[in-house]
């Protein structure tokens, strides 16, 4: 379903917005995690010169003064909740010592706090129900989540099945709900020596590469989740329809997809909560059926305990990040809080270090936490005889709408 209108030229402060976003590329390649608009503007802003950290915060914050020009409020939003991110990366590119918290706030309009403790231990509890040791010390909760994970191991030579399998099911049952042009594809590889589990490279044109990382086993629980998030109906399903809709519409602004913004907090919550919108809260079952037909058993019913237990531990890396980063705590004290809450064996922890000590991901972390938060809490409102559809509806307005975390705070605020 291309769009037949003819793209419209960006104005002013849109072309000026699309420069200063590809110029970040230029200090750290993958900052623009996708780009897709006019092949000019990025190489002019390849065969420029280099750019300097502090005039591109300068230029961010000029533009900042620019809009609205001639943008509607809402695109006008948008490209402001940006600049400001773009800002502060460029003070931290400049070598500005930024806190962690500020940090997260410029990046992605969202303000954190530590986790609790107790909410903590209560998940660990949930979990010793969920896998039938109910009351049990720390030791043997971890014995016990480690052999459970150890069953559900995916054995590597049937991992590209697998993909397949819930590619394609995860495809179909999309199509049926949030149709996608006839020409979209994604292409699946295996990757190594890489911090994240899964990427998304979005091509343009309708069409991905995701990359999954060969390092890590991959597990019959979360695979499915894995495919939901990268693919359909998560990334590659909100850029196709965005290009579709949005850039096919005149916003030029979102031919762009930059690392460290609002942008981020608001794809990677509509990611996490990608399985749940297009399969609902049964995902577990469903995915038992598609593993029976492979010859591979799943304990469907007990994977949805166990998922709902852990959930109670979203924030037990995001504290993991501030320990580094605000209040400069060793790697072996971070990891150890990781490796005890989560109740991660050492390499494991230790993986995940890689991640939240990269300095262009260190913040990352928070788009999964906050983001995740948030949209349950949107996707949330909504009046109880009428949740299942109004769910589907609110996940596509995240598939089809340029909405920021601000965005959903206003409409929440506005919930009676």
């Amino acid at each position: 379903m291309p769009s037949s209108r003819p793209a419209a030229a960006p104005s002013g402060v849109v072309t000026e917005y699309l420069l200063l976003g590809l110029a970040f590329d230029r200090l750290e390649e993958g900052f623009v995690d996708a780009y897709t608009g006019d092949p000019t503007l990025r190489a002019a802003v390849q065969n420029a010169p280099a750019p300097h950290p502090s005039r591109l915060a300068d230029t961010a914050r000029g533009l900042q003064t620019d809009l609205p020009g001639d943008l509607d409020p809402g695109r006008a939003a948008f490209i402001a909740a940006h600049l400001r991110a773009l800002e502060c990366s460029a003070r931290k590119f400049a070598g500005e010592e930024i806190g962690f918290v500020e940090e997260v706030r410029a990046y992605f309009d969202v303000d954190i706090a530590p986790g609790d403790p107790a909410t903590y231990r209560d998940a660990h509890a949930e979990l010793a129900v969920a896998l039938d040791v109910p009351g049990a010390t720390a030791e043997s909760l971890t014995a016990a989540y480690t052999a459970y994970r150890r069953a559900e191991e995916i054995p590597p030579e049937r991992v590209d099945d697998c993909v397949r399998a819930f590619s394609g099911a995860l495809r179909e049952r999309v199509r049926a709900v949030y149709p996608l042009p006839d020409s979209e594809i994604v292409d699946f590889e295996v990757v190594a020596d890489k911090p994240w589990s899964g990427f998304n490279y979005y091509l343009g044109g309708y069409r991905s590469r995701v990359a999954i990382n060969g390092d890590l086993t991959q597990h019959m629980s979360s695979l499915p989740q894995l495919i939901a998030h990268e693919a359909y109906p998560g990334h590659h399903t909100e850029h196709c329809r965005k290009e579709q809709l949005l850039v096919g519409g005149g916003q030029q602004e979102q031919t762009i997809f930059l690392v460290n913004t609002p942008q981020c907090l608001m794809a990677e919550g509509l990611a996490d909560h990608a399985l749940g919108a297009i399969i609902g809260p049964d995902w577990g079952i469903w995915a038992a059926e598609i593993y029976a037909d492979l010859g591979l058993r799943f304990d469907g019913r007990r994977a949805q305990r166990v998922g709902r237990a852990t959930a109670g531990l979203l924030g037990v890396r995001q504290d993991a990040a501030r320990m580094l980063h605000d209040q400069h705590t060793d790697a072996d004290t971070a990891a150890e809080f990781l490796q005890r809450w989560l109740l991660a064996p050492p390499e494991r922890a230790h993986q995940m270090l890689r991640f939240l000590t990269s300095p262009l991901w260190r913040a990352y972390i928070s788009t999964y936490v906050e983001g995740y938060r948030l949209l349950q809490q949107w996707l949330d409102s909504a009046a109880p005889a009428i949740a299942g559809a109004h769910r589907t509806t609110r996940f596509g307005r995240l598939l089809d709408e340029p909405l920021i975390p601000a965005s959903l705070r206003a409409e929440l605020g506005a919930t009676p």
